[in-house]
């Protein structure tokens, strides 16, 4: 019988009924085939569930490899549970649920999830045309926006055509692609609004991301979303004020009588706002008045927050209520995006994704930033505590998993799943130290990034902070991490990284074709800043362009975008291969072919596609070229010399490897060989230590994890555990670099940051420990 189990860790204290949850599952070669997609169910042993699935990679034989699976289950209150996903035998469907319906209009959508319907239209200057909840309609005049505040002008979204994106019994996805018109002269601003609409459910995940389609800086004054409670209300304002009539409590204990009392009260309207780092402060009105919040970065500064905050910060909402209901507005990772400002009163509620005020948020040439709200829509009776409870899921959702064991069959990320009954506790406990201790910067355009100190005392961004842009591939380290232990925090440190990554690292915008969808390398203000009418100064190197955090991204959430900013990579890579540059072996180090050969080589295996392979097949011919002209991997260093660099060769042997397994051939795995026992030979001193560079004022004693790789990769091509020894001194140095967890805060330049270790570290050594370890393990050598 095909079955897998997909696990749900204890979460919430009540019960949650018919709860989205998404997960992602890997399957062997043949074990899944696509057309046995409409027989899979998944039950808890008592009931099936509303399940949907998208299948994201597949086998060279059809058969399916990764599979997103959605699905809204029963998740007990303080306690964990298990579901099976299987071939339907005989298990008959559960209790009716709601339809989730997207239909077709003649100028739009029209969506039903049983519990709200929204409509949609195509080209109008408003995302909502009107949404009825509850018995209570919503119009277009009272759906204000998202509407950009810029050089003190006021611009309202224009969209064009919806499309779905999405569409089963478990969710919906709408887009709509716009823009603000004439934002630049006679050019626009881009935008997309994306919407998610889950079935039974009242509420609607709203993700707006903004575009700067121009050749200079764009500084929005405010970007904001209203919802009116009356078509002739006013919008709601941000207000500093509040009379002593306003209740504040924190926590949910005194909630039940303070809402009794505001119910009894003639006329009631009630506004309310939620804010937390740990028990929800809330401000309650029963006159409607003006209940304003605001994050900065001086709130943050001062604010004692123990969260891993990528998981969880606290919430962010507001809340407007008559006798007909209501809607609470609720902020994705508001504080971790600072800064963001919400507010109700008796005109309605509004969401300020970026607020009026001193601290401005800047989008250089080329730039994108989503941002992500939820609306729900309640009636009279729906308790402040539910409303809580629900912003707070929105922040932190189920997170369901799988055994690590199922990426090791399917083959996905292989080398990197421990046998439980050999592992090493030390080890597992650096592992996850490393991943914890990672640095992070709040702030809208630094969520998900993090500076790095050395090339900032480097002067490389001219006195400004140098961001890492997330090199090394942070994310697709993380995602392997989350992959081989099934702990939730490790797939959010990933995906929010992966979020930035495809939104302010990658060049959205410009007129040079060589810069059009590439990742920016590591520089000053994510982007190396905008010239005006010259667009970005930053650079793009095949060295620092990554495409496996972003396939990743793909395969864990379903979110297509993912793979279309990977392939756009890709794209810029081959183009930049193009360049007199590239094109004479050795001149372009190992380090910058290299890594376009990972690049590439990652999207043929996702793809088939054989336009990745023709540029795969020429840098292996240069490195043969180049191998063939020094006898070796050898650059030049001074003028006079040439030399061996250790992890540059040890990148260039990791991405050979990755074709080599692909497509091996005899001649290839040779020339690999080769460069790593000529590392054994020539680089390593007698105390069994790597160099750092091969020059007498270079020799120090190095320290680079990517050593590590090239020594598995030799016992993987050979199974001689010599190669393995040889890296043994430098695994134990990696015990005696964990940083310390440093909660401490900062605020340099638009950010507060957090801690002190780069990304990039994290990214650059766990995969080459985490095979290099297990190998040990599988020879039973002692370290």
């Amino acid at each position: 019988m095909k079955k897998w189990t997909v696990h749900a860790d204890k979460l919430y204290k009540d019960d949650l009924n018919f709860e989205y949850a998404q997960t992602a599952v890997p399957f062997a070669k043949g074990e899944l085939k696509n057309e046995e997609l409409g027989d899979l169910v998944i039950t808890d042993g008592e009931r099936t569930y509303p399940l949907q699935l998208v299948p994201t990679a597949f086998w060279r034989d059809g058969s399916i490899r990764i599979l997103a699976v959605r699905f809204l289950g029963f998740f007990p209150g303080n306690r964990k549970k298990d579901f099976t996903l299987k071939i339907r035998e005989n298990e008959a469907d559960g209790a009716d649920f709601p339809v989730l319906r997207a239909s077709r209009t003649e100028d739009g959508y029209l969506v039903e999830t049983g519990a709200l319907s929204v409509r949609l239209k195509n080209h109008a200057d408003f995302v909502f045309e009107e949404i009825t909840a509850g018995g209570r309609r919503y119009a277009k005049e009272q759906l204000d926006g998202p509407v950009l505040g810029l050089n003190q002008k006021t611009f309202r979204p224009y969209i064009g055509e919806w499309r779905i994106v999405e569409e089963g019994p478990v969710i919906v996805i709408l887009e709509g692609a716009g823009e603000y018109q004439k934002v630049f002269g006679d050019d626009a601003a881009r935008l997309t609004v994306r919407l998610t609409f889950t079935a039974g459910k009242p509420w609607i995940d709203a993700a707006v991301r903004l575009f700067n389609d121009s050749m200079g800086d764009m500084v929005p004054d405010s970007w904001r979303f209203s919802v009116k409670a009356s078509g002739e209300a006013e919008i709601c304002a941000l207000s500093d004020s509040g009379s002593a009539e306003v209740i504040r409590t924190t926590g949910t204990s005194e909630l039940s009588e303070i809402e009794n009392k505001i119910r009894a009260e003639k006329g009631f309207f009630r506004t309310m706002t939620g804010i937390s780092n740990y028990l929800t402060r809330f401000a309650i009105s029963s006159k409607g008045e003006n209940l304003s919040l605001r994050v900065t970065a001086e709130d943050l500064i001062s604010e004692a927050n123990e969260h891993f905050a990528e998981v969880l910060y606290g919430t962010f909402m507001a809340d407007f209520c008559d006798e007909n209901g209501g809607v609470c507005a609720a902020v994705y990772q508001a504080q971790q995006n600072f800064p963001k400002a919400i507010a109700a009163d008796r005109n309605g509620l509004s969401v300020f994704l970026i607020p009026e005020g001193k601290e401005k948020v800047l989008f250089s040439s080329g730039m994108a930033r989503e941002q992500r709200f939820q609306l729900h829509f309640h009636d009279a009776a729906e308790p402040v505590e539910e409303l809580d409870s629900r912003s707070l899921i929105y922040q932190m959702p189920v997170q369901p998993w799988v055994d690590p064991v199922l990426f090791e069959k399917a083959g996905f990320m292989p080398g990197i799943v421990t046998d439980v009954e050999k592992a090493d506790p030390e080890t597992e406990l650096l592992f996850i130290d490393l991943a914890d201790h990672h640095g992070r910067a709040y702030g809208m355009m630094n969520w998900g990034d993090f500076p790095d100190d050395n090339y900032t005392a480097q002067g490389r961004g001219g006195g400004k902070l140098v961001w890492t842009n997330n090199e090394y591939d942070f994310p697709h380290a993380m995602f392997s991490l989350y992959a081989r232990t099934g702990a939730r925090r490790f797939l959010d440190y990933a995906r929010i990284s992966a979020l930035h990554w495809m939104d302010v690292d990658i060049c959205h915008y410009s007129t040079n074709p060589l810069n059009i969808g590439g990742q920016w390398e590591h520089t000053n203000g994510h982007t190396g800043g905008s010239e005006e009418g010259n667009g970005n100064k930053g650079t793009m190197v095949c060295s620092h362009e990554w495409v496996e955090g972003l396939i990743d991204l793909w395969h864990f959430t379903a979110d297509r975008r993912a793979m279309d900013a990977a392939e756009g990579i890709g794209e810029n890579v081959l183009r930049l291969l193009d360049t007199p540059m590239y094109q004479k072996p050795g001149e372009a180090t190992a380090r910058e072919t290299g890594w376009a050969l990972r690049t590439l080589t990652a999207l043929y295996t996702e793809t088939g596609e054989e336009r990745w392979l023709s540029k795969c097949r020429a840098i292996i011919s240069q490195f043969r070229q180049w191998n063939d002209r020094y006898g070796i991997w050898i650059s030049p260093y001074t003028d006079n010399t040439v030399i061996r660099v250790g992890f540059m060769i040890s990148v260039a042997a990791g991405s050979l490897m990755r074709f080599y397994r692909v497509m091996p051939d005899p001649e290839l795995k040779e020339l690999i060989l080769t460069a790593v026992d000529d590392l054994i030979e020539n680089f390593m001193n007698p105390y069994g230590m790597f160099y750092y560079k091969e020059l007498p004022s270079l020799m120090r004693n190095g320290n680079n994890t990517l050593l590590l790789e090239s020594m598995y990769i030799g016992y993987e091509l050979t199974g001689d555990p010599k190669y393995l020894k040889c890296g043994i001194k430098t695994f134990r140095l990696q015990f005696k670099r964990v940083p310390s967890l440093n909660n401490r805060k900062r605020i340099a330049e638009d950010a507060v940051l957090v801690g002190n270790a780069p990304t990039k570290s994290f990214a650059q050594s766990f995969l080459p420990m985490v095979q290099y370890y297990n190998a040990l393990l599988k020879e039973g050598i002692e370290f």
